[in-house]
């Protein structure tokens, strides 16, 4: 049961889940990156090199997950991905008073 390569459907739903997260880790890292750095502390959150360092390595995790949908590293980097867009970036634009 599958496409015509023979891979079944939930391989392709997994590939397509994992692909559009890749994007995510990368926006949350750039958007770490963009960021004052005493609005983090201001917003009593880790400092912006940790969060550099923490969506950095998820972004990566999500691109080099050499097992792509079949590994579950990928997750690990979608989760520290989606804490900081969740948490981190609200309390950070709040205290900068931007919209972005």
């Amino acid at each position: 049961m599958g496409f015509s390569s023979g891979m079944p459907l939930y391989w392709w739903i997994l590939t397509v889940i994992w692909i559009v997260c890749i994007p995510v880790g990368v926006f949350a890292f750039v958007h770490a990156a963009l960021q004052r750095a005493d609005a983090f502390t201001a917003a009593d959150k880790l400092n912006k090199l940790a969060w550099l360092g923490i969506t950095g390595a998820a972004a990566l995790l999500l691109i080099v997950d050499t097992r792509g949908p079949y590994g579950i590293i990928w997750i690990a980097g979608l989760v520290a991905s989606l804490v900081y867009i969740v948490d981190v970036r609200p309390k950070v634009k709040e205290v900068q008073g931007r919209s972005w």
